[in-house]
């Protein structure tokens, strides 16, 4: 970890505000990525809002969502966000193949066509830098204009997790072994 992490008693007033905002959010802790972000209270704040309302107030189920977080995750080579969206893909109801696929680089099957547009729209963000016409006009017609914004607002929110987490070099918890080559 090149990042001490604050405690509560070493948060200035600003940095308490957010780490205490962020206990009393849906997640009742901090997520991870926020203990760094602290350096820079407001952005903290912000960032960790916009997380919380994509993880749980977007138009998916969990097994969705966490498609395109997981995407994200592998296409970062982001050990603790792999380690950490792996488990809440299983317990929403991820199909594991569809996840060993994804860690293996490998498309997925997908029995759910709107699981299919999210993962091929989230691999045209990171390895296009977009959505082309044709893509875009079925992304659109499957998971509505909400679905395309969430989408990109996943991969763009834990693409900055994982950048985060990847810069300050966050290691797995103790005992585990990272997934990911």
């Amino acid at each position: 970890m090149r990042l001490k992490l604050l405690s509560p008693g070493e948060m200035n007033e600003s940095q308490r505000q957010t780490y205490d905002e962020s206990i009393a959010g849906k997640r009742g802790k901090p997520p991870a990525p926020m203990m760094a972000w602290l350096g820079s209270p407001e952005m903290a704040r912000h960032a960790t809002r916009l997380g919380e309302v994509l993880r749980f107030d977007t138009i998916f189920p969990a097994k969705l969502s966490e498609i395109a977080i997981l995407v994200t995750a592998r296409h970062w080579t982001a050990h603790y966000e792999w380690f950490a969206h792996k488990r809440l893909a299983l317990a929403g109801g991820m199909d594991p193949k569809i996840i060993d696929a994804i860690r293996d680089r490998r498309t997925p099957e997908f029995d759910d066509p709107k699981g299919r547009m999210i993962y091929d729209v989230a691999k045209s963000l990171h390895e296009g830098h977009g959505v082309e016409k044709g893509l875009y006009d079925e992304a659109v017609k499957l998971l509505g204009e909400r679905g395309v914004v969430e989408v990109i607002g996943l991969c763009g929110y834990y693409t900055l997790v994982s950048m985060t987490l990847n810069t300050f070099e966050f290691g797995l918890p103790e005992g585990e072994v990272s997934e990911l080559a």
